[in-house]
């Protein structure tokens, strides 16, 4: 199924050169804020400052604390703000969808395809647990892939994305030299390496990923307020 549905996630082509980003915030470990034609796309938000913009749309990849914090989701939600999670954080969520890999969802007009992520013999992300990582798709025609905790799973071969959000901290996901080989198997034009510089991984892991990824690096610095 994931090979039918990826493919068509936009139609519209991005220009060539680097990979425009300024839409795009980490705000350090897992936690992003995407900036699309008005709407504010949070992916796993934690530890969000009180200043961050309230969100039409929370992504949640799984239900580990450093990814699915129900004070920051509160923090965050007003009026109108759909929120997105597998079952097992869905329905601790008054009002949340939740989903399964492998599916594709419109969130007020925006698509959103869930993939798979898991671990190969480790024991933190059982593949049963049915967590995610997302492809959202920008009215730009850019597609953004945040990969969940993961490893380099053969499901993520078949993602076409412009950015994707790599773990590359070891220990619970994968490592910076797995995650480069991983990204230079599906080919995004760049990366952002994440789940570094707060619980595991450092910058050094990013700056690693950088010289083995065959594509662009892009190592952001996290914003806290």
């Amino acid at each position: 199924m994931l090979k039918s549905i990826i493919p068509v996630v936009c139609s519209e082509s991005i220009k060539e050169g680097p990979m425009e980003h300024e839409h795009i915030h980490w705000l350090g470990h897992a936690s992003f804020r995407i900036e699309d034609a008005g709407k504010q796309i949070y992916i796993d938000p934690w530890k969000v400052a009180d200043s961050m913009p309230r969100a039409d749309v929370i992504l949640i990849t799984h239900a580990h604390f450093d990814h699915y914090s129900p004070q920051d989701i509160e923090k965050l939600r007003q009026e109108g703000t759909v929120v997105l999670a597998p079952y097992d954080v869905a329905k601790s969520i008054k009002g949340a969808r939740a989903v399964e890999p492998s599916q594709v969802y419109d969130v007020n007009g925006t698509r959103v395809f869930t993939i798979p992520a898991y671990n190969l013999g480790k024991k933190f992300h059982p593949k049963e647990n049915k967590w995610v990582g997302y492809v959202v798709a920008l009215s730009s025609g850019q597609r953004i892939y945040h990969a969940g905790d993961t490893d380099a799973i053969p499901e993520m071969r078949k993602v076409e994305c412009d950015i994707a959000f790599l773990p590359s901290g070891g220990t619970y996901t994968m490592t910076a030299s797995e995650a480069a080989a991983a990204a230079n198997t599906f080919g995004p034009k760049a990366v952002i390496p994440m789940h570094w510089g707060d619980i595991v991984g450092s910058k050094e892991d990013a700056e690693e990923f950088g010289r083995r990824f065959k594509g662009e690096t892009i190592v952001k610095v996290p914003e806290r307020r």
